[in-house]
């Protein structure tokens, strides 16, 4: 059974728990073992290559290695958490990695099917018991089925604001988060915590999320902006100038259409900055040409990201991205955030 308390098998973090997004291609080893050296925990994105994530792995596991112990206790795992995007992945590749390393958290995500995640969480468990399973989902009645299904150690309720990809039809976790809450202790999970993501990149948000019933948040878009993240500079530059987030930005199943056919599931699409190849789709530039137009853009030295919403290439980032101004280190972020936090909750506690 799940336990509530996610510092049970996570000692090293401190309140509030701030978890980085596994933002395939762009969380490595570098941001994951910073987070978790500042007291969160750092999420590694798999993507395609399993190789890559060894590699990143192998980085994040020297960086560990060189901590006090007073500061990461040895626990049996690796103290960061890899993300697994399952549609594209089979098991067999997988496990190894996940044998080797034995990450303190396995992170799923879009499965083809939610049954799909009884099979992985199920082969996991048999290769790195110790490791716990946290599944992503965004919308209550795929947080129960998952929950009889597949006995996740944590669900994160992803809201409408998020960046990247997720549900398409979702809401945002003002009213998502608290009817999962109910939903779920309805039907017997309780005990599963749930985290919250989508539109959180300070310490109010942090505050909102928690009363909102999150025993912990995922940041991606503000760790956008940090010194240890996997992005092209005029990426993080685009992402840096960009406010008014919900103007900014757009959700949309076009964005996975530029390079090519779009391979994800039915039930997902993502969220980008209003980069050209959307506003052509916006005015009614017919796909093949929108896909000619990004394909030859994204070989240049830019990759086809440039500021000014000039660029064609999808700049994944969430509504909050309007509240980013600043690129900080990974550690800056996560205690700032936490500080601010503490000071919310103190202030409205006399009220």
């Amino acid at each position: 059974m799940a336990d509530s308390n996610l510092q049970t098998y996570l000692p090293w973090t401190q309140k509030p728990l701030i978890v980085n997004a596994p933002m395939a291609g762009y969380a490595g080893g570098a941001l994951a073992s910073s987070v978790t050296l500042s007291g969160g925990l750092g999420l590694i994105g798999g993507l395609f290559s399993m190789e890559d994530l060894r590699s990143e792995l192998s980085i994040a596991a020297s960086a560990l290695a060189s901590a006090s112990k007073t500061d990461i206790p040895a626990i049996g795992t690796l103290p960061v958490g890899v993300g697994l995007l399952t549609f594209v992945l089979k098991i067999a590749d997988a496990l190894p990695v996940i044998r080797d390393f034995k990450p303190a958290v396995i992170w799923l995500f879009a499965a083809k099917e939610l049954d799909d995640y009884k099979d992985w969480a199920s082969e996991i468990r048999r290769v790195s018991p110790e490791s716990k399973i946290w599944i992503q989902c965004g919308n209550v009645g795929a947080a129960l089925h998952i929950a009889k299904v597949a006995a996740p150690d944590a669900l994160c309720m992803q809201g409408a604001d998020a960046g990247g990809h997720g549900y398409e039809k979702s809401a945002g976790i003002i009213s998502l988060l608290p009817e999962a809450v109910d939903t779920l202790a309805a039907e017997g999970f309780a005990h599963i915590p749930l985290l919250a993501s989508g539109g959180i990149v300070d310490g109010r948000g942090v505050a909102a999320a928690l009363a909102l019933g999150a025993k912990s948040v995922v940041m991606g878009t503000r760790f956008l902006a940090s010194e240890e993240v996997v992005v092209h500079p005029a990426y993080q530059a685009a992402v840096l100038e960009a406010r008014d987030g919900g103007q900014a930005t757009k959700r949309s199943k076009l964005f996975d259409e530029l390079k090519g056919p779009n391979v994800w599931p039915e039930a997902y699409d993502g969220r980008s900055l209003v980069v050209k190849s959307y506003k052509d789709y916006a005015s009614g530039v017919g796909i093949e040409e929108i896909r000619r137009l990004h394909n030859e853009e994204v070989l240049g030295e830019d990759k086809g990201f440039k500021s000014g919403f000039q660029g064609r290439a999808t700049i994944w980032c969430g509504t909050g991205v309007g509240l980013v101004g600043k690129v900080q280190s990974a550690r800056d972020i996560v205690e700032s955030v936490r500080e601010e936090t503490r000071e919310i909750l103190s202030e409205l506690s006399k009220l």
